[in-house]
């Protein structure tokens, strides 16, 4: 007997379908076959924990793996709320499961990773959007791999007083909380957030602790226009963010919101040179940039370039 698999998307399945440009060369990549990125799952699944890789269906996800590099998922896969770029499962989320921070530190210390980077769905049901996950995960990776740098991608915690401060009190060493796209976008895109609320959660980040690194993201190919990429980075340098990263945004399903545009690799070149004039310590903008590609090289150039701007050697 077949098995029927359950809708990821409930809330998108009687929609029409949005049909999406051909991609181009520039835009093709493999499927993760690598002995390594087999190990990769399994050892995910022995652990009971969720990538971000395989949940959002990351385009690099087959050179990731390959390199044992896998960016967590915590609180579960299922998110309380439904982008419409977003390919992670919507719908009403389980129980924490609080063996989660103990079995991401030792699987973290079995993969020898230098460099982690933890995100989460959103938990809107939790009184604290799960903050108090996001710091128990980081003391545990401090016991038990202590030379491991944490990298967190956060969700917004909308509405939770005390979540941003709670997490970044925490210190991990890169703070990441991503945009998305151009505010006037949100409505379709992102309808759950505001664009002003995520500007000022990195904002306050830096107020808690100053020396912490900030990081956030956008995609391109939504249909903003480019004086609305050049905002946005004003905006994030107005809000003390170090990191920029500029993708391209990649239809999940025919249901998600369709690809207006393929932006070209010159593009992604022009924005990376325009962000750094505007003061970014560190830009990554290309076809196939996602928040935690190459993060752990990422924060040793991020390192060096404050170095620089302060002057050590």
């Amino acid at each position: 007997m077949n098995e029927v698999r359950p809708v990821r998307h409930p809330e998108k399945i009687n929609r029409p379908d949005n049909p999406s440009p051909r991609k181009p060369e520039w835009i093709r990549v493999k499927a993760p076959t690598s002995v390594e990125a087999a190990e990769v799952r399994q050892l995910m699944r022995d652990k009971n924990l969720h990538t971000v890789c395989e949940e959002a269906a990351c385009p690099n996800i087959g050179e990731c793996w390959k390199h044992r590099h896998a960016s967590f998922m915590i609180l579960g896969d299922t998110c309380t709320r439904a982008c419409a770029f977003c390919n992670v499962k919507t719908g009403k989320p389980g129980a924490v499961d609080l063996t989660e921070p103990e079995n991401l530190a030792q699987s973290v210390k079995a993969m020898g990773l230098k460099h982690v980077v933890i995100t989460s769905v959103d938990r809107d049901d939790l009184d604290d959007g799960g903050a108090f996950q996001f710091v128990a995960c980081i003391e545990r990776i401090r016991a038990v791999s202590p030379e491991t740098t944490i990298e967190i991608l956060t969700p917004d915690f909308r509405d939770k007083a005390g979540a941003i401060d709670r997490v970044a009190a925490a210190r991990p060493d890169v703070f990441n909380h991503n945009l998305e796209t151009a505010p006037r976008l949100y409505p379709t895109v992102r309808p759950g957030a505001r664009y002003f609320s995520s500007l000022r959660l990195l904002q306050r980040v830096k107020e808690v602790v100053p020396d912490i690194f900030t990081k956030s993201g956008i995609m391109v190919g939504l249909g903003e226009e480019r004086i609305e990429v050049l905002q946005v980075m004003d905006d994030l340098r107005s809000a003390g963010v170090d990191f920029l990263t500029i993708g391209q945004y990649l239809q999940p399903t025919p249901k998600h919101a369709a690809v207006q545009r393929f932006v070209t690799p010159d593009e992604f070149e022009e924005y990376k040179t325009l962000a750094r004039a505007k003061g970014f310590l560190m830009v990554s903008a290309s076809p196939l940039t996602r928040s935690s590609h190459h993060a752990d090289r990422d924060f040793q150039e991020l390192r060096d370039a404050r170095a620089r701007q302060l002057g050590r050697p």
